[in-house]
């Protein structure tokens, strides 16, 4: 396990990796998830053999610190894992990353675009204002008093189901209510603006299951390569791991 400082007050975001070669793949996981739990097994397919790949838990999530003094926006999860990046001397790295990860990596290549070459995003969150639902738009429905220390956290636990409560336990209430909060929020721009104007090579899944993209024209025309995954709903990994295996392979 590695480690780098990310706030000016000790708070520490971790990672594991595999040896390989370089670019590094770096895996990035979604809202209440984590990342070795979500991709680890991606990595280890034989068609992705042979590359270096990381697997960073963001600020409150998995293994990583959750200091209650910390926004939890977008922004501060693009430059933890920048710190995260530079400490392990990553650049012109291949992201991975799923949800709310994916608009963290978005922003990511946008303020630091020598660290990032190309993103495989799986249905990452691009607009604000989502309809409510049982993810980022059910949890920053509560106040953060409300979620936190009122029983908030528990019914989404419960709302969310076994698989997805797994993860969600191992993360920090607070951080979790903040980070839904500013991805409901969004950015200034958009994390779609930042996405049609990166010069990165870019591919955006979307699961057959979770309808069709919306603005998936003006995604394609700015050089987007949008693929829908037959047969999956927002967890591709698990899904369809053959397609997004594909994907990331540079096959989609």
């Amino acid at each position: 396990m590695r480690q780098a400082g990310f706030d000016n007050r000790g708070s520490l975001i971790r990672w594991t990796e595999t040896a390989g070669a370089e670019p590094a793949r770096v895996f990035v996981h979604g809202l209440g998830a984590t990342s070795a739990v979500y991709h680890a097994r991606i990595a280890a397919r034989p068609e992705l053999a042979g590359r270096r790949s990381l697997f960073v838990d963001l600020p409150g999530h998995g293994i990583s610190d959750r200091p209650a003094d910390f926004a939890y926006s977008l922004e501060g999860h693009a430059d933890a894992l920048a710190a995260a990046l530079d400490a392990a001397r990553v650049t012109g790295a291949e992201v991975v990353a799923h949800s709310m990860g994916g608009s963290v990596a978005v922003v990511l290549a946008h303020r630091r675009p020598d660290l990032v070459t190309r993103l495989v995003l799986i249905e990452a969150n691009l607009d604000p204002n989502p309809p409510i639902g049982a993810g980022s738009s059910g949890i920053a429905a509560y106040t953060e008093d409300e979620y936190v220390d009122n029983g908030g956290h528990a019914r989404v636990l419960q709302k969310v189901g076994p698989s997805w409560a797994a993860t969600m336990r191992l993360a920090d209430p607070r951080a979790l209510h903040r980070t839904a909060t500013h991805l409901v929020r969004g950015t200034n721009p958009t994390m779609r603006r930042m996405l049609e104007g990166l010069t990165a090579d870019r591919v955006y899944l979307q699961g057959e299951l979770s309808g069709e993209l919306a603005g998936r024209e003006g995604l394609e025309a700015a050089g987007v390569c949008v693929v829908t995954v037959p047969g999956a709903g927002h967890n591709v990994m698990f899904d369809n791991p053959d397609a997004l295996v594909a994907a990331v392979a540079g096959r989609g």
